[in-house]
């Protein structure tokens, strides 16, 4: 694994609904790609091969339309190592979420 990105997706929508049913769809297309993602509030991040994620990047975009939204913004951060041995998703918040689990069994 060389790379791994963040990407927002901001498709134009007209209300809340329509905006999280696009964002939804993107969020599937990501899951079907197989590869190690981690969906946040504002952003969803990937792990993989470089030129992988730069081709689902185009494509989440294509989804959006595809969705409904006439059009859409993204903000996309990139890590790439050519050499490989990225930080993975898991190294860099693994720490954040060790209670998680817990607060989910109290609710």
């Amino acid at each position: 694994m060389n790379a791994n990105v963040a990407i927002q997706v901001l498709p134009k929508a007209r209300d809340d609904e329509e905006l999280i049913k696009i964002v939804d769809a993107v969020i599937d297309y990501i899951k079907s790609t197989g590869l190690n993602y981690y969906v946040g509030p504002c952003e969803t991040a990937i792990e993989g091969d470089y030129d992988e994620l730069m081709e689902i990047v185009k494509n989440c975009q294509l989804i959006a339309v595809e969705a409904g939204a006439p059009s859409v913004m993204s903000y996309v951060k990139i890590d790439f190592r050519p050499e490989g041995d990225v930080l993975t998703i898991e190294r860099k918040t693994a720490k954040h979420h060790k209670n998680d689990a817990a607060k989910k069994s109290v609710a």
